[in-house]
């Protein structure tokens, strides 16, 4: 409905979350007024999380970023001065163009992103042609699900597939394996209550009793990274005890007399107990309950694998089930990502064919190493960094903050806040919010095409990460062709394959979203036919063979476990976890003072006895470290976690949190054991009382 003065659009929610949701948004005047959850959309179902009930505060916020701006003080300070597009844009292309003339090439530039925007558009269309056309390096985007999406495809298959979502109310048996689903897919989870309201049982297993193992039927509680070692333990006494759907191993899957044996003679419950802290009657109710309670479904989440072992973890699970024939029925089977299903162009929209042949490619977890000279290929001298924080969110958080302080280092940062990262920017440009542009969205939590609209101007002089990548393009005299408008860029993702056939841009503007072109009744290996190499449910894995790995599942530990490293155990005995904050999505909102009253100070979770041993009390200012950094955060013992355990969570700001760090100055730049992955739950610290009265530093 519109008036001259009052519009209504159906926009789309722009975080990384599987819930992508619909949003409706009211508009007077040209000011966005209301913003609420789409009632017609089936999975958003008229309701928002309490992050993006709040949007248009962060839209109208006075804190935005609304000009561009070039430093005047040190790296690092934050100190900036107002100057127009022409002379940010002038300054940018002729340091590009002046790197990429020189010596060390245009590899020397890198472009730093990841996804605060999901959409198709801003996340990674012209941005990709830019670079690839450049020349600069290329950027492995791996931090957040690189490991488990392989893991899960060398089981299931290219293409990341699964169950159904809106299924889900006909299982009856759900496990959140690593999944706080609660808050971190609220509408999936609304789904699961309907399940128990018809019988089902719910059940969560993780080594921190989040918001949904609380509400959960039953909660499983394993030592951090040994997931793999009981979902072996689980095959154990599925083989055992004769549970196992024979007739679809026999006509879906490869290789499981070898999985057979190996679980029979390796990973009987008790050992399994020893190593995951789980007892031989958990592991067995659990097994029995997963084979008899159909449809069975297994929400495997992205916490698990950010271990050593955290590839081969979700690829372990992801056999299960294929063992109890639980992917026969729709909602049954298992479910990482719906984002497989999608089949938009997406080297129509990147041009990965732009880029010449042999640029290296840098792991993002790996900045600090990259910053600090010590990957192969000459030295980063320009990053433009986007949708992204990386001073508040990378790994190895000292070094990443020692490689931005560098005087020969040109950082250009595109944003809608003043981040950690802008303070140590050279150019600061300002960013559009999801209200004021256009995209595209699939999901990896759904089955719908989505549009966004721009339902109002952008603010001051604020452009979207595509309207810059054009200006920068025309700047260094790129071909026009290579960098057209959205209306283009969005016919060409949508010309792709059988599941997005049918939905047109016109069809999305009149609509809103677009369920994909596949069944109403979606059950993707009811009768196997999986999109491996075999066609088979791989238990065995020729290809992860040909990669030098196992090609069985196995167990592989954390590389810093108290079983496994016990010298290093010896100064830094407990385990920390650092899962989301509700109030925060990564380091998004964190800046925003009504959230982070809602969030409280920062926190770190002991078990009771461990706070006992370390003279702590409830409310106490501690600090968290290890040989990498330290953070402050107040002691909490919430019961939440089992002895040798910490849990700290949500990322705060480092300039806006106490002693000036977040949890991340005592992550690693280690990877996982394939995909690249980021090992942020693969961290041994220690905790003591805070050696110096804090300070609030908002205050």
């Amino acid at each position: 409905m519109a008036s001259a003065d009052r519009s209504v659009f159906k926009c789309v929610c722009p975080l990384d979350c599987p819930d992508t949701c619909s949003m409706v948004v009211t508009v007077e005047n040209g000011v966005a007024t209301d913003l609420r959850g789409d009632k017609e959309h089936p999975f958003t179902r008229g309701f928002l999380c309490r992050k993006m009930a709040r949007y248009l505060d962060r839209v109208y916020s006075d804190e935005r970023l609304l000009h561009p701006m070039k430093r005047v003080g040190r790296k690092g300070e934050g100190r900036f001065e107002r100057i127009t597009w022409d002379e940010a844009l002038e300054v940018v292309a002729t340091r590009f163009t002046a790197i990429a003339e020189s010596a060390d090439g245009p590899q020397a530039i890198l472009p730093y992103s990841y996804y605060g925007t999901m959409g198709k558009l801003q996340a990674s269309s012209l941005d990709r042609r830019f670079f690839h056309r450049l020349g600069g390096s290329q950027l492995d985007r791996t931090i957040c699900a690189s490991a488990g999406g392989l893991g899960y495809e060398y089981t299931i298959g290219q293409g990341r597939l699964g169950a159904d979502p809106l299924a889900v109310p006909d299982c009856r048996f759900i496990v959140n394996w690593g999944s706080n689903t609660v808050q971190t897919n609220s509408h999936m989870w609304s789904l699961m209550l309907e399940a128990r309201k018809a019988g089902a049982t719910i059940v969560t297993i993780d080594p921190y009793r989040s918001d949904t193992a609380r509400r959960s039927d039953w909660h499983i509680q394993p030592r951090p990274g040994t997931d793999a070692a009981l979902a072996l333990g689980v095959m154990h006494v599925l083989w055992r005890d004769g549970l196992t759907d024979e007739d679809y191993i026999e006509g879906a899957t490869l290789g499981a007399p070898l999985l057979r044996d190996r679980v029979l003679s390796e990973y009987a419950p008790e050992r399994v107990a020893a190593i995951t802290g789980v007892s031989p009657s958990s592991l067995n109710d659990f097994a029995h309950r997963l084979a008899r309670d159909q449809p069975s479904l297994i929400r495997i989440n992205y916490g698990l694998q950010r271990h050593y072992g955290g590839g081969m973890a979700v690829r372990t699970i992801a056999c299960l089930p294929a063992l109890v024939g639980s992917w026969r029925h729709p909602g049954g089977g298992a479910l990482l990502s719906t984002s497989g299903t999608y089949e938009f162009a997406m080297n129509r929209l990147t041009r990965p064919d732009l880029s010449p042949a042999g640029t290296r490619v840098i792991n993002m977890n790996q900045l600090a190493e990259a910053l600090a000279g010590e990957l192969p290929g000459p030295p980063v001298l320009a990053l433009y960094v986007y949708n992204c924080n990386p001073a508040a969110v990378a790994p190895n958080q000292a070094r990443v903050l020692e490689g931005l302080r560098r005087d020969d280092l040109f950082t250009v940062v595109h944003e809608q806040f003043p981040t950690d990262t802008v303070d140590y920017a050279d150019i600061v440009l300002p960013a559009t919010t999801q209200l004021e542009h256009q995209d595209l969205h699939g999901s990896y939590g759904h089955h719908f095409v989505m549009h966004n609209p721009a339902a109002i101007p952008a603010r001051g002089e604020c452009r979207s990460n595509n309207d810059v990548f054009r200006a920068l393009a025309d700047r260094l005299g790129f071909e026009q062709a290579l960098f057209p408008d959205d209306e283009t860029l969005m016919r060409e993702a949508l010309d792709g394959g059988p599941s997005v056939e049918g939905i047109t841009l016109d069809r999305l503007r009149a609509e809103g979203s677009v369920r994909l072109s596949i069944p109403m009744r979606y059950a993707p290996f009811a009768h196997g036919r999986f999109p491996t190499p075999s066609g088979m449910c791989e238990l065995y894995s020729e290809r992860m063979k040909a990669d030098g790995l196992d090609p069985l599942p196995t167990y592989i530990p954390p590389r810093e476990d108290p079983l496994t490293r016990p010298a290093l155990a010896a100064q830094y005995p407990l385990q920390l976890v650092s899962p989301p904050r509700p109030q925060f999505l990564n380091s998004t909102f964190a800046n925003s003072a009504s959230h982070r009253r809602a969030a409280g100070d920062p926190t770190i979770e002991l078990a009771d006895a461990d706070a006992r041993d370390r003279g702590l009390v409830e409310g106490q200012w501690a600090e968290v470290f290890n040989d990498r950094g330290r953070f402050l955060a107040r002691v909490a013992l919430t019961a939440s976690v089992r002895s040798g355990v910490a849990v700290a969570t949500g990322i705060y700001w480092n300039k806006l949190s106490p002693g000036y760090s977040n949890v991340n100055s005592t992550t690693s730049s280690a990877l996982s054991d394939f995909g690249g992955g980021a090992t942020f739950f693969d961290n041994l610290v220690e905790v003591r009382p805070a050696p110096f009265p804090v300070k609030d530093p908002t205050s």
